[in-house]
């Protein structure tokens, strides 16, 4: 049966930019949710001191929990080989900091759909230096997980592969053991497409996801499309919701990956009106896992 894991999505400015939240309250302030673990993100303040590593993992280990998966946000498709290869050392890291931490999965990304760059093109440089990092992952027991992404919160482009046709082909082009797809539904919506269909085409290869949920302020899913493709900012008409009354459909989604044997890590990155929103997104995936895999 697939595992639960939550992502402070409400804290992510206290913990990463503001200081003002420490990642030990983080930990504390989940103990109490019913989750088997702590998705853990490569930015938060206090992770530039490695003595900080083995720490937070015994903290964490102390509330019963894991730490399961690494969210960062490598850039791998700048025209410069030496910038690429920086971001290779930096990705490089992220996996240490993976495995120090007790974690199985580090995401990767393509990298920013720099308008120079052709679809071959931008695939071949993310391909290669994915395919740089994967000995080093494989050595340490990590799995690089690729995520249907939108954009990093300091990037000036997009995410390169954030269109379903794109991400396909970069999926298809890195064949190994220690490579797979981090599925998240709600980031579909903001490249303007459907997310079952794209979960059809790569659900053999999904290893984990994000489960969250968006919900229309107005308007129709068309109207979004039409905007910009549904790519320029986090869409206006598209807010973070409780999972379960959004836009995504959990029964579906949870049938095909079933079908597929998915047995992974559900990491839950929504709950951006608090604990209390979280702890209902909880137990609306609690009965859904149960009714799909129970």
């Amino acid at each position: 049966m697939p595992k639960l894991a939550a992502f402070p999505k409400a804290y992510m400015q206290a913990l990463c930019k503001e200081g003002t939240m420490t990642v030990s309250e983080w930990i504390d302030l989940a103990a109490d949710l019913d989750v088997d673990g702590l998705e853990w993100y490569a930015g938060f303040l206090e992770m530039e001191d490695e003595s900080n590593w083995p720490k937070f993992r015994e903290q964490v280990e102390a509330t019963g929990k894991v730490i399961p998966m690494m969210c960062c946000s490598p850039d791998f498709t700048h025209p410069d080989a030496s910038f690429r290869e920086f971001e290779i050392e930096k990705q490089k890291r992220w996996i240490d900091m993976t495995h120090v931490l007790g974690g199985s999965y580090c995401r990767v990304l393509s990298g920013q759909r720099r308008p120079e760059l052709s679809v071959n093109e931008g695939v071949a440089l993310a391909a290669a230096s994915i395919e740089a990092c994967l000995p080093y992952a494989e050595e340490r027991n990590v799995t690089l997980i690729l995520e249907n992404h939108y954009k990093d919160d300091f990037w000036e482009y997009p995410e390169f592969a954030q269109k379903m046709d794109v991400f396909c082909l970069l999926v298809d082009a890195i064949q190994h053991p220690n490579f797979g797809v981090n599925y998240d539904p709600s980031n579909t919506y903001l490249a303007g497409e459907d997310p079952l269909e794209l979960l059809q085409r790569v659900s053999h290869r999904v290893l984990t996801m994000h489960a969250s949920d968006r919900y229309l302020i107005d308007g129709t899913i068309e109207d979004l499309r039409r905007e910009e493709d549904g790519s320029a900012g986090y869409a206006k008409r598209l807010r973070h919701g409780e999972i379960g009354q959004g836009l995504n459909d959990y029964d579906a989604i949870f049938d095909e990956l079933r079908g597929k044997g998915f047995n992974g890590w559900i990491s839950i990155e929504d709950g951006v009106d608090g604990i209390d929103q979280l702890k209902r997104s909880v137990t609306f995936l609690r009965k859904k896992i149960a009714e799909h895999w129970g």
